[in-house]
């Protein structure tokens, strides 16, 4: 595939992840998001939720993410290597975060309201591509470098 076509799809993919984000209010039941961007400091508690739609909503927004983000390192790289290595991150990932987020949620204090937010935000948001895109390219180059 030529270097254009290629800069071209991962450009595509790239406003998919923007569209995501930009829709997330008619794709994604999240109540919480609307605590975070009024006033929650003031606030003591978080707001109703349903537990099981709450977490099946962020875990298929995740792996949404995770999705586009795996096409997008495929593109990049045209590696399946990279691609199953990069899926088993986000796997690891995936359940690290979402037992901290669960975690965070049900033993909610006033000193865990940020930690439950950046919790959410790093599940939510495809963050673990910024890391994962330089990381291969620099593995990449290191591979070709040595004899």
């Amino acid at each position: 595939m030529k270097p254009g076509y290629r800069i071209l799809i991962i450009g595509v993919l790239v406003v998919f992840l923007a569209l995501v984000r930009v829709f997330e209010e008619y794709l994604f039941y999240d109540p919480i998001n609307e605590f975070y961007r009024s006033g929650y400091y003031m606030l003591d508690q978080l707001p109703q939720y349903k537990l099981p739609e709450l977490l099946l909503n962020l875990s298929f927004r995740f792996w949404l993410n995770s999705l586009i983000s795996l096409v997008i390192l495929y593109v990049a790289f045209l590696d399946r290597n990279i691609v199953k290595f990069a899926a088993l991150l986000f796997l690891a990932f995936f359940l690290f975060g979402m037992a901290t987020y669960t975690y965070l949620l049900l033993n909610l204090d006033r000193g865990h309201v940020l930690s439950l937010f950046y919790v959410r935000r790093f599940l939510i948001h495809p963050v673990f591509i910024l890391i994962l895109l330089p990381a291969f390219y620099y593995y990449r180059l290191q591979k070709r470098t040595k004899p």
